[in-house]
This record gives structure tokens, sequence and C-alpha cells, in this order.
């Protein structure tokens, strides 16, 4: 199973409350393209925390790891001004709340691992996650989906965000960023060393998203490419988030499931993923919202 672990949370978009955080749409991306997917997390039990449990639930996503917790549930004030901005309110809310996570509940392995985002460095499930991350002798994908207006505001954060980073990154086989999120995480590097400190680091494939200009996939062989088609852009919010569920996807259904398999793959595997995951991702771009595709939507 893909389990995809961090916090799901609201976009407050236009006054209204939509279902909203990385792990949670990347878990959801898995599972409309057809592959077994469950979200790891705290869920409160507000209003907000039910209609996200019933929106991961309706999307086909299991449950079985699921924390529920009475803290209430973190939101971010979605606007256009006219790039995209969030203000986010989430002070002891419910998903810095994860204390346990016992992957038995998701039946025989071996599991694909993928975290990042807030889930990555808030709260007790910061270190939840991480110890976890760090000793999954599965695949371990990350995306650290940066979130400036929140890190920024606080240095201490910023150092301890450091230390999560690293303790995922000592077991990652896949690291998902944008050439924003590298160029911030890495600020005192060229953006020639970004894929180089990750590749030594012990990483298989860094995948460097760049917009409309696609994305590319870094593995000791060498660079593959993909160039996204043009599409009208309502938003870009879950974009990402469905480049990695093509990812996952993509490996589970190859079988891709070991360390050792992921190292194994060549750049034409991954030039083949990186054209899946652009098509999927400019789908996301022409809809508002977190509106990730089917895979009947599809060319593959």
């Amino acid at each position: 199973m893909i389990i995809s672990c961090g916090e799901a949370l609201v976009d407050i978009v236009d006054g209204t409350p939509l279902p909203g955080g990385g792990p949670m749409n990347a878990a959801i991306a898995c599972a409309r393209l057809g592959v077994p997917a469950a979200f790891a997390g705290a869920l409160s039990t507000d209003e907000h925390g039910e209609m996200l449990h019933q929106h991961i639930s309706t999307n086909g996503v299991s449950l079985d790891l699921v924390q529920r917790t009475d803290a209430p549930t973190a939101r971010a004030v979605v606007e256009h001004v006219p790039e995209l901005r969030f203000t986010f309110e989430g002070n002891n809310t419910a998903d810095m709340q994860l204390s346990e996570f016992d992957v038995a509940a998701a039946g025989p392995g071996p599991h694909i691992l993928h975290g990042g985002t807030l889930g990555m460095f808030r709260g007790r499930t910061a270190e939840t996650l991480a110890a976890f991350a760090e000793l999954h002798d599965g695949v371990v994908s990350l995306d650290p989906n940066i979130r400036p207006q929140i890190l920024d505001a606080n240095p201490v954060l910023r150092t301890e965000w450091n230390g999560f980073h690293d303790r995922w990154v000592s077991n990652t086989d896949i690291y998902k960023g944008s050439d924003e999120d590298l160029a911030w995480i890495f600020p005192d590097l060229d953006p020639s060393e970004w894929v180089e400190t990750l590749l030594a680091a012990g990483v298989s494939a860094v995948i460097l998203t760049r917009g409309a200009d696609g994305l590319s996939v870094f593995t000791a062989d060498g660079e593959a490419r993909a160039v996204s088609r043009r599409l009208e852009v309502v938003d870009t919010v879950g974009a990402g988030d469905t480049i990695c569920g093509v990812v996952l996807a993509s490996l589970w259904e190859s079988g891709t499931t070991s360390k050792a398999a992921v190292r194994a793959m060549t750049l034409g595997d991954w030039t083949e993923i990186a054209e899946h995951a652009v098509e999927a991702a400019a789908l996301t771009c022409s809809r508002a919202g977190a509106d990730v595709p089917y895979r009947h939507e599809l060319t593959w």
C-alpha cells in the first residue's frame, strides 16, 4: 500500500471550507489512479474534521492509520492577489497530534511511505513520522513542499525544520521539490549543487519541478525530462501533490517497492513517469482547487 502521512486541513477559499493538505491530496491522487492508498495522520472530531474524514473515505483512501482528536482542524485561508497566498491558522491543531503510527494496520508490506509539507515539522506528528521514516525498510518518498509564510516568521522553527528534514533525507529514496523549494532549503548553494547534494546524501531520484516548464528527474545516471502541455491555468493548488501521486502509483504498478528496485530504474523508466506526471498535473491546474485527476481522464 502507499501510505501518505502528515496533515489534512481545510483551505478557506472565498469563505468556503475545502479539503486540503499535501499528504492527504497525494493519498487521494494515488487512489484516483487506482492503486491502494492510506492516509496516516490525526483528524479532528470537529465539523471540519468530519468533512475531511468523509472526503478521504469517499475517495477510496484507507483510514486505518488515522487517529482522531478533539483538537481543532487547521485552516489555510487561500487568496489570489493575483498570486496564490496562504494565511495559516494552526496553533495546537489536530494535524500536530499524531502520537502513534502502527503500520501493521495497513496490512502486509512492503509499503511505500510518503510524507512532507506541514506534517514533517509540526508538533508530536513531526517526531512520530520522522522516527518511522528513519527506520522504514521500504521505499520512502519526500516532498518538503515549503510554506515560507509559516517558517520564515520563526527562526527557531526553521532550525527545527532543518533537523526533521535531515532525518527524513537520511532514508529517502525519492525526493520531489520545486525550484522554489530547493532555493529555500539550500540558500547557500548554487542551483547546480542542489541535486548533487541530495544524491550525495543517498537519495536515488530527485524530481525537480519547474511549474509550466515541466519537470526533471535526476539520478546517478543523468537527467530525464518532460515538458508540460499548455492549458489554461485556473490555479496550481494540488499540482505538486498530483505529481507525487503519479510517481508513487507508477512505482506500485510496476512492483518497484524496494529501495534496490528504485536504484535500478533507468532514465527511460523515469522519462515515462515524468511524462505521465506532467499530463496529470496540467489537468489539475486546469480546474479549481486540489481536484486531482482520475485514471480515466488521462491518456495512459
